[in-house]
């Protein structure tokens, strides 16, 4: 999968999320990816449950068409504190 499309499948997924993603450095693989994902979804979730979020929001293609996923995942608060 490209990247755009990961992004299309992460903010249909979870309500509200904005995803930006890109091949993950150093990686020459096409299915090795970098993700940072913000959604009010996230909000009071530990880190743990905010990543399995993403992972179910992806399902099926983490096992056939993402071999990884270097996730970054924020609440929209902690996102603009991070700007």
């Amino acid at each position: 999968m490209n990247p755009e499309d990961v992004e299309r499948v992460i903010e249909s997924e979870l309500e509200g999320a904005k995803a930006t993603v890109r091949r993950a450095r150093g990686e020459h693989d096409d299915d090795h990816l970098a993700a940072t994902v913000v959604s009010p979804t996230f909000e009071g979730e530990a880190l743990v449950a905010q990543h399995q979020q993403v992972y179910d929001a992806l399902g099926e293609r983490m096992t056939t068409d993402i071999h990884a996923v270097e996730l970054s995942t924020y609440t929209p608060a902690e996102y603009e504190e991070q700007k």
